[in-house]
């Protein structure tokens, strides 16, 4: 059983960065299947943030410079990166080398990078979380995101966006509380087919198909959406149960419940089989669209700006997606610093 206990570590604070450039929903026809306003009430996505200049890791940089000024912390003493991506800048070297450079941070960084998507968040934590927990490490960045190359027309689920979570060492603290899972069994429910070893680059890679009414090469993302569907409503709140039940909580004690920002339909399932009230389910979904990795915290420093900083406040988090993978994150913040939405 994948659960974990992970003390003495807390979050000091969150910063996303999405691209200031905005798509409506409304303003073109999504497939053949469905116009906008059937899709906007399907998906609950009226508008989302694209801009093919950026990368994922610009993004994330600009998120974390945000909040290391805020925070003011001395880039000296961040010893550990975490970078999670299913878009990274190259094939090799790792982009998590070149943020540790990009940012300035110290040669003795410890730099590591996890390609995953919807769950990224909550894996990335516990790998940092980990790390920090002993004490020899003080403090530590995680950088989560995805901002990759798609058509706007055919793709209207997926918005770019890039975050960061400070992490610090902090005794005594009750630090995080984990559940994983992983069915690979499913993992071409969301897949890109070619460009790795498995299927190399080749000129039919470049042909288009019709997926589920999308036209798209092999290097672009398809999604089985019923096989998609069935995993996650079954799967996010039988995971947010073993946590809480193997943890000794309670649903009830939990101030918010933030999901990985799939869809509404998906999201609200899993919110009425918790039997959570709407206010503790804040969604992010409707103004940025599926970021992804990066869904969990954009939710948290978006929707909840305002709100936290100054108490104490209870999470419970979920990931759920590619993979197919799973994680459950329960975890109690004071005094949250959340910074202000970067544009680019």
């Amino acid at each position: 059983m994948a659960f974990f206990d992970i003390k003495n570590v807390r979050i000091a604070g969150i910063a996303s960065c999405v691209p200031k450039q905005v798509y409506y929903t409304k303003d073109y026809l999504v497939n053949d299947k469905y116009n906008a306003e059937e899709f906007i009430r399907s998906t609950g996505i009226v508008s989302r943030r694209l801009d093919e200049n950026y990368t994922t890791s610009d993004l994330c940089l600009h998120a974390a410079e945000k909040l290391i000024s805020d925070l003011r912390w001395d880039k000296s003493e961040i010893n550990i990166l975490i970078f999670v991506t299913q878009g990274p800048d190259y094939l090799c070297p790792s982009t998590a080398c070149i943020l540790q450079d990009r940012l300035k941070l110290s040669k003795e960084c410890y730099a590591s990078e996890i390609p995953l998507g919807c769950s990224g968040w909550v894996y990335g934590l516990s790998y940092a979380a980990s790390l920090l927990s002993r004490g020899s490490v003080k403090k530590g960045l995680l950088l989560v995101g995805d901002a990759r190359l798609f058509q706007k027309t055919t793709d209207p689920l997926v918005g770019f966006a890039g975050t960061a979570t400070a992490l610090e060492y902090s005794d005594g603290d009750a630090g995080f509380q984990f559940h994983f899972g992983t069915d690979g069994s499913g993992y071409d429910a969301i897949i890109i087919p070619d460009g790795g070893s498995r299927n190399g680059i080749s000129p039919s890679s470049f042909e288009i198909e019709d997926i589920d009414g999308k036209k798209m090469n092999r290097l672009e993302s398809r999604m089985n959406g019923l096989d998609v569907f069935s995993f996650a409503i079954s799967t996010a709140p039988k995971s947010m149960k073993k946590a809480v039940e193997y943890f000794n909580r309670d649903l009830n004690d939990f101030d918010y419940c933030i999901l990985h920002q799939a869809n509404i339909q998906i999201d609200e399932i899993i919110r009425k089989k918790l039997n959570l009230p709407e206010e503790k389910v804040p969604y992010s979904l409707r103004e940025f669209g599926n970021t992804s990795s990066a869904s969990i915290p954009i939710t948290i420093s978006t929707q909840l700006k305002g709100k936290v900083e100054d108490r104490h406040a209870e999470f419970i988090c979920c990931g759920f997606g590619i993979g197919l993978s799973w994680g459950t994150v329960m975890f109690s913040t004071n005094s949250l610093f959340i910074s202000d939405l970067v544009e680019v």
